[in-house]
Parts: C-alpha cells; structure tokens; sequence
C-alpha cells in the first residue's frame, strides 16, 4: 500500500508539474499577445521584420488580425521553427551557433527597411534567440569570429546579458543598428522577453533599440572570462569603431517598445494552475541568474525549510522560479542549464519525501538537445544508482541530459513557438 500511495503521488505531482508548464508555455504564445497590442495602420507601407524563436509564430499572429493596409516583411526564426505565413517570408537559421543563413538574412532584413519615409512603418517582432539569428558581423569580422566567440561565450559562464553586451559591439545590425537603419520610419517593437529584467537591448541584443552600453565594457568581459579572441576582433573593440547606437541617437526619435510576454507573465499563470489544484504557490522570482548548480543548491535548501519546518511556506506549496541561469562547461556530457540545476538540487535534496520538481526552457530547448528539461521525483538518485548511474559524476560532467534520458524523465515537448526563458517549480506535498 505505501508503494501504490507513492507511485500515486509521483504520479499526481508530475501531472500537476506539466500543467503549470504548459500554462507558462500558453501564456506567452504569439496569438495570444499579438493582437492586443498592434498599432494602427500607417499613411504608407508596412514592414513586419523579426527574429527570434517565436518570430515565426508572431508573424503568422499580425498576418491572422491584421485589418490595414497590405503588408510584406521577412522574418527569421531557429530551424523547425517555422510556421505558414502569406505575406511575410519565413527565413530559418542556426541557434545557438550562428550559420550563412541567419547572415544572409540579417543582411536582407537590413536591405528591406533601407530608403522608408515617415510615412511608413516598420513592425518589428523579437524574441530570445534572435541574437544568433542575426549574426551580420561588423566591418572587419567574418562570420566565423561571431561563430567562434559565441562558442566560446556559450562556453564561459558568461551571463546572458554580458554574452548579448559583446555580441551587440561586434555586430551591424545589433544595439540599435536596424532602429537607425529604419529611420525616418516610425519603428514599433513587440517584444517577448526571455532575459532576466526584460531589458529590451538583452532580447535578440537589441537590434531595435539604443544600447547605453560600450566597446570597453565588451571588450572588459571578454577579459573576464579569459575568452581568446582574434587579434583583430579586440582591436574593433579597442578602437571603438563599432561602437553601437546611443540613446538620444537623431535617427531613433520615433521607436515604440512593448513587452508582450514577460516571464513574470508566465510564472503568474503557472501559479494560478496551482492554486486551482489546492497548492499556495509562491514566486520566488522572474529573475534568478547564477551557475545553474548553485541556484539548485539554494532551492533545495528552501524546499528542504519548507518540508521540514514549515518556513518561510507551509505545505503543500510549489515554489516557482524563473530567469536564466548559466553553465560553465567543465566536462563533456549532453548540458543543458534547467537539467544541470535539476540534477544539483536532486541531490542537495537526497530523496527528500514529498519533493518534486520541473525544470525546463520554455522554448523547448535546454541547451542544444532538442529536449526541454526534466523532472524530478523522490526517487530519481535511487533509481539512477540502481542503474549504476553516478549523480555526482553526471553533474561533473554537465551530463543533465544524459543523467535523466537513462531515467525516463525527460520533458519533451518539440518547437513551443515561444521563448520566456527557463521555468522552474518545485512542488512540497503536505
């Protein structure tokens, strides 16, 4: 009987974890917020450009209410990705590592908006992943310095604000470059954030806004994480030649920014999910960053407060988190970030009765795999040992996905369309 009453309670808990998943997924889908938010016709043309890994799904989203004028456009989105657009021409490239066709993408999207007036708008539709979407290096590099310093940010535990600040200052398109290039058009972004804070020149690194930041700050965190970069890429950034679009810039007078989905957004409709299932939910934060192993450690001391001591939160409770966390790649496993922070706070928590948790991109991608994240009940270290599988060794390794495929608790979920960054929630039975 208590073997049965378990195996019902790992079951009813992952249930429950899918649920507040997919409701975090549905919040932020592009039908969903794009309509609410498109501005109104111009006097003159309209241009729907974009990048990023839900821009697909919000071009199809505009095409579906549109009631204007005829509009065209181009758009680029990650391999599988793609959605059926009439109007707006649908364009997949490489992610994480950029490859030819996201530049020769970035390059047409840069050629579509040249030459506008004011009466023209340009709509511009971003989401995470369209910096490596749009990899149009900066006089003097070449599309393999962007492909090798991107591995190697990706690499570095670099967080992601720092990996966007050196990727705008190597680039003619990013941090401001397209809003100037739009000029004397009226530009009007919708935005769906996957970078902690939802700064605007974090999301795709700013392609469509100013960017405050500077070639010295770039060039200061490619020395802080000891990245190796050619001669000739740190003296673009030592020269300050390409030094990106400044707030106050003349040619970036009439931008309108709007975020349309935030990770806030997504955690406050996974936390309705909970309640509705008899679980006070508690969001710890949209924001968290940090080694992803930690950020596990810290969670599990909390989930590990509340199950034992009722502190800060009585159960049953889900703690829900989101935010970006980053690896810094010691070993040669399978990564991904959500299941490296899943695998530290599986064994920080050592089988604790009654934990179970979820963590996962909301794209539908952790890392490189094609896997979202996974889950993670009592019994994942038991069962792994039973299979002679070391946690410990897993974690050193940055092998999170190999770790949990050989359990049979990956969260597969294909292409989400959408992208408000990881998802966490660890769920405490009373």
């Amino acid at each position: 009987m208590r073997i049965e009453a378990k195996r019902t309670e790992s079951r009813d808990a992952r249930e429950l974890l899918k649920k507040m998943f997919n409701a975090a997924v549905a919040a932020a889908q592009p039908e969903l917020c794009i309509p609410p938010n498109l501005p109104d016709p111009p006097r003159g043309r309209l241009i729907v450009i974009g990048a990023g890994k839900a821009s697909a799904a919000m071009a199809r989203a505009v095409e579906n209410c549109w009631q204007g004028a005829p509009l065209e456009g181009l758009v680029v989105t990650r391999y599988g990705y793609a959605v059926a657009c009439k109007a707006i021409e649908i364009v997949e490239a490489a992610h994480p590592v950029p490859d030819a066709a996201g530049y020769e993408a970035a390059a047409r999207i840069l050629k579509l908006v040249s030459g506008l007036t004011a009466d023209d708008l340009v709509l511009c539709l971003i989401s995470g992943g369209g910096s490596a979407l749009l990899p149009l290096p900066a006089a003097g590099l070449s599309l393999k310095d962007k492909q090798e310093i991107n591995r190697a940010l990706l690499k570095s535990g670099a967080t992601i604000s720092e990996m966007n600040c050196v990727r705008r200052h190597l680039s003619a398109i990013k941090g401001g470059r397209l809003a100037a290039a739009c000029y004397p058009a009226r530009l009007v972004n919708l935005i769906i954030s996957d970078v902690p804070g939802d700064d605007p020149v974090d999301i795709a690194s700013g392609p469509s806004v100013p960017d405050a930041s500077t070639c010295a700050e770039a060039l200061a965190i490619l020395r802080r994480y000891e990245i190796s970069a050619p001669r000739h890429v740190l003296e673009v950034l030592e020269s300050g030649q390409a030094e990106s679009i400044k707030p106050g810039d003349p040619r970036l007078p009439t931008i309108e920014t709007k975020l349309i989905a935030t990770p806030q957004m997504a955690l406050e409709a996974a936390a309705e999910i909970a309640r509705q299932n008899g679980f006070a939910s508690h969001i710890l934060g949209d924001s968290i960053e940090g080694e992803a192993r930690d950020v596990g450690k810290v969670l599990a001391g909390i989930a590990l407060q509340v199950a034992k001591r009722q502190q800060p939160f009585a159960p049953p409770c889900v703690l829900l988190s989101g935010g970006e966390t980053t690896v810094t790649v010691r070993g040669n496993g399978r990564g991904g970030r959500n299941v490296e922070f899943l695998l530290s706070l599986a064994i920080a928590l050592q089988g604790a009765s009654g934990v179970h948790a979820i963590a996962g991109d909301t794209d539908g991608v952790d890392g490189q795999d094609e896997i979202a994240g996974a889950f993670l009940t009592p019994e994942t270290l038991a069962r792994a040992w039973a299979q002679g599988i070391s946690p410990t060794d897993s974690l050193e390794r940055n092998d999170g996905h190999g770790f949990f495929a050989a359990l049979g608790d990956s969260l597969l979920t294909g292409p989400t369309l959408t992208n408000v960054n990881d998802f966490r929630a660890i769920v405490i039975a009373g």
